[in-house]
């Protein structure tokens, strides 16, 4: 595989990394009491000094009671907390590395497995989950201004604390996604209506907030998602018409590069076009963006946790839309969960060390 071209250095802003790979986002519920351990740092530092160029953390909560339905979810609040993302930090930095942060509220959803639940109600835009799941209140006006601020807040912090980016989660049915989708904000004020731009209001007005407490210089990430985990084919914009009234609202309020999830990165985003969701996100906004979805191994992560292992797979693909200029930066997840020599190994052309992915690695920090 020809891969120089993912070895290529990238800056915008405060971004300055040595190429085109990210550590995509992946819960790991390995933080006790939403506090990141020693091992977290270890977990992170050692992808970092294997040559990831962008590690871009698990999701991390911000300071709301029930933005989180997960104990061991780390938090991006309170000194304890934050005191251990200043030694994720400072590891990945000392090992080469550039981080953000995903600063996160999961919004409505299912209670845990583990019979944990947060001392206040789950909150959305309209106390659903899905279509048919109503497990939490319908957030009032104080509620989505509380909520604002504290994702500034947490913004602020990761500034603070010496972060080189961060990311907002606004993808995969989690809070800033429950207000674009029709089906989980039913609202009848500012924050809903019946087009997505409408519905983008709450976006909008975090990324203002969140830009407002970084400064004009720092990079600023969103990860999307047309499709939900209960809506695998669902498309939030249907045509590219449709995606620009949603993207570039998004961009101008201070949005630097978009990260579009989708389950296969070489599949089509619209008819007519072999662009995919970053791929049309690049085209509509000028803006960078990151693609990601099954990248580097034969299965798709959805049947991972299903069960379903995977081997690596070829890159030719990946880097042929890269060349073109479909996109910026390619988000890499299960391959740097499961083996955190990833990246060096394909630096190296050492593809017959490359790693297969099964279940097993979710149960563990793997750090070798």
């Amino acid at each position: 595989m020809k891969t120089d071209t993912l070895f290529r250095p990238f800056s915008l802003k405060s971004l300055n990394i040595k190429n085109r790979i990210v550590m995509a986002p992946m819960t790991r519920s390995f933080s006790p009491n939403g506090v990141p351990t020693d091992a977290v740092a270890a977990y992170y530092s050692k992808r970092a000094e294997n040559e990831v160029g962008l590690i871009l953390s698990e999701g991390t909560v911000i300071d709301r009671v029930s933005s989180s339905n997960d104990a061991d979810i780390p938090h991006f609040h309170g000194e304890q907390s934050l005191a251990g993302w200043q030694k994720v930090i400072s590891q990945v930095h000392s090992s080469g590395g550039a981080m953000g942060p995903q600063i996160w509220h999961m919004g409505v959803m299912d209670n845990h497995h583990s019979g944990w639940v947060p001392a206040e109600p789950f909150e959305g835009p309209s106390g659903i989950g899905r279509p048919g799941f109503v497990n939490g209140k319908v957030m009032n006006d104080n509620d989505i201004a509380e909520v604002i601020t504290a994702f500034g807040r947490s913004a602020a912090d990761a500034k603070r604390l010496g972060f080189d980016t961060l990311e907002l989660h606004g993808a995969h049915g989690y809070l800033i996604d429950q207000f674009f989708w029709d089906q989980t904000n039913k609202r009848s004020d500012i924050f809903g209506g019946k087009t997505l731009p409408e519905r983008s209001r709450f976006a909008i007005e975090v990324i203002k907030e969140v830009r407002k407490q970084v400064g004009p210089d720092f990079a600023l990430i969103i990860r999307l998602s047309q499709f939900k985990p209960s809506a695998y084919d669902n498309k939030l914009a249907a045509t590219p018409q449709e995606m620009e009234a949603w993207l570039n609202p998004l961009a101008e309020a201070g949005i630097d590069i978009f990260h579009c999830s989708q389950r296969r990165f070489w599949e089509p985003e619209f008819e007519g076009s072999d662009l995919n969701f970053a791929g049309w996100a690049k085209k509509l906004t000028g803006q960078a963006t990151i693609t990601v979805g099954s990248i580097g191994l034969t299965g798709e992560f959805l049947a991972a946790f299903a069960g379903e292992s995977s081997e690596p797979s070829s890159l030719d693909e990946l880097v042929r839309r890269m060349d073109r200029g479909d996109f910026d930066l390619v988000a890499v997840g299960r391959p740097l969960l499961a083996d955190p020599a990833w990246a060096h190994k394909i630096h190296e052309s050492r593809t017959a060390e490359l790693k297969g992915f099964s279940k097993e690695a979710l149960r563990e920090l793997v750090m070798s």
